[in-house]
């Protein structure tokens, strides 16, 4: 199963001393919510990656993880954070910088630019975060953020969505 993860995912996983479990995955149902759906999970449990660009010249990057149910806070939390104002990075940077697919981008494997967890995902018993492609999942505990060199827990950076 393993060999569905994304090549510098896997890698990074057997560097980690945290169980996980992989998912396959449709790629057509690799959305969050169309993955939860199938799949019987809750939002509440899937983590999404999300790369900020901060507007500097050059740009600084950043990836944040956030619940599902919750909403990165770009305009406060990250803005104060990387100290300019920040938006989402384009599908393009995604790519060239994480080597990942978008839809199923993932911490696990991000080098080079510093990893934001928000608080709320820590208290989790379980996650579900990308595999680094559209084909894969992965089940874990959040723990395996305290496992990254260069992954830091931040409060507030994710709201809750009405």
């Amino acid at each position: 199963m393993l060999t569905v993860l994304h090549p510098q995912v896997r890698a990074a996983l057997e560097r980690i001393d945290v169980a996980y479990e992989v998912i396959e995955c449709d790629p057509a149902l690799a959305d969050t919510a169309n993955f939860v759906a199938a799949h019987g999970y809750s939002l509440e449990d899937s983590a999404n990656a999300i790369v900020v660009a901060g507007k500097s010249d050059p740009p600084s990057y950043v990836a944040c993880v956030v619940l599902a149910s919750t909403r990165l806070d770009v305009n406060r939390t990250v803005k104060r954070k990387l100290g300019v104002r920040a938006s989402f990075a384009s599908a393009e940077d995604v790519a060239r910088l994480t080597g990942m697919t978008l839809g199923g981008v993932t911490p696990i494997g991000i080098t080079g630019m510093p990893i934001w967890v928000d608080s709320r995902v820590m208290t989790r018993e379980r996650i579900v975060i990308g595999g680094g492609n559209r084909s894969s999942k992965i089940v874990t505990s959040p723990q395996i953020f305290r496992a990254l060199p260069n992954a830091e827990i931040v409060a507030g950076l994710a709201n809750v969505m009405e």
